[in-house]
């Protein structure tokens, strides 16, 4: 039978519904029937080509939940019918150093899912099998499509560079900074939302932030110095980074998640000085991402999403560039 998917022919063109042909199934891959796929800032990107990175005729899509519907013989410790999700890695060598120390999204051979490989706006999807993650029981899986990338973007860095007893700042209350701030608060960490709308003050609030500064204040933020043990930037935008990296304490980290094209400027003697860091990270290992949905689940977290039929995928596409969209966009399967 036939697949369906929506199709990107080039680079910035509305995507058509067409019939794919995905060919043998891998023998170490798994086949997910398609429920719910989120839209992510990463697939208007790839689409826009705006990283030099796509590949086209393109199937983007890379935050599913599904059921698996077919698997390769070599493929362990899932079944048919199980829920499952798939993010923004779909494979990775599996023998390499990174893989066999647990660092699958490190691997040198890491597949993207949606640059080379088929994407989630279809009915089915594929992964190996180490990719497709099993759902919890509790998750709240009509809006869990979006914990699989910008979730555990944000969830590594926490879990990587934070205690409970942290003061943390995320910089950017949008779709990765509202589940950075809600995740931050259940941990327990003393949290600041910085953001340069004074319309999300009150939203940041909701979300769990006990503190909310604007952005654009450099006076307000330089009152913060020395103050945060971990800031996390979503933001794709030039800051006044000096202002941000003083505003660290001592040992403090600035940590990049939002992918900025710019160059961040950073004197060393600010690092040095207070012996600071500055760091990045991308999306997370299949354990990684296994347990920030475990947490999720745990502490009832979901993303705060409009939900569009997949048929309106490029209406959705142009509500997300739009810069309307509160906070993540969910587009549910309707082939």
């Amino acid at each position: 039978m036939s697949d369906k998917a929506w199709v990107a022919k080039a680079a910035k063109q509305p995507m058509v519904l067409e019939s794919v042909d995905l060919g043998p199934l891998g023998i170490e891959d798994v086949e997910v029937a398609v429920e719910y796929c989120g839209l992510c800032h990463s697939d208007v990107s790839v689409l826009n080509n705006e990283w030099g990175i796509s590949q086209f005729p393109a199937i983007l899509g890379h935050e599913v939940t599904g059921r698996i519907t077919a698997m390769g013989p070599n493929a362990k410790g899932l079944k048919i019918g199980q829920r499952v999700g798939v993010g923004w890695n779909s494979a990775s060598c599996m023998h390499c150093h990174q893989c066999m120390s647990g660092s699958h999204n490190l691997c040198p051979q890491v597949e993207m899912t949606i640059v080379g490989h088929r994407g989630g706006f279809a009915t089915h999807i594929r992964s190996h099998w180490a990719w497709a993650i099993p759902l919890p029981e509790n998750l709240n899986v009509v809006e869990g499509g979006p914990l699989l990338c910008g979730g555990i973007t944000v969830f590594a860095p926490l879990m990587m560079y934070a205690k409970p007893t942290d003061r943390v700042g995320i910089i950017g209350i949008g779709g990765l900074g509202h589940m950075a701030v809600k995740f931050a608060h259940a941990y327990g960490c003393d949290v600041t939302a910085f953001t340069s709308s004074e319309s999300k003050f009150e939203e940041a609030k909701g979300f769990g932030a006990h503190h909310v500064v604007s952005s654009r204040d450099s006076a307000a933020i330089k009152k913060l110095a020395g103050s945060f043990d971990l800031l996390i930037s979503t933001v794709d935008v030039k800051l006044d980074w000096d202002t941000i990296i003083a505003a660290l304490a001592p040992n403090g980290r600035l940590h990049i998640v939002g992918v900025v094209l710019e160059p961040i400027p950073v004197s060393a003697f600010s690092l040095i000085a207070k012996q600071r860091s500055v760091s990045g990270s991308p999306a997370g290992s299949p354990v990684a991402i296994e347990t920030m949905l475990d947490f999720a689940a745990r502490h009832d977290i979901s993303p705060q999403t409009e939900h569009y039929p997949m048929s309106k995928i490029n209406e959705a596409f142009a509500r997300l560039e739009s810069g309307k969209a509160r906070y993540r966009i969910v587009l549910d399967a309707d082939f």
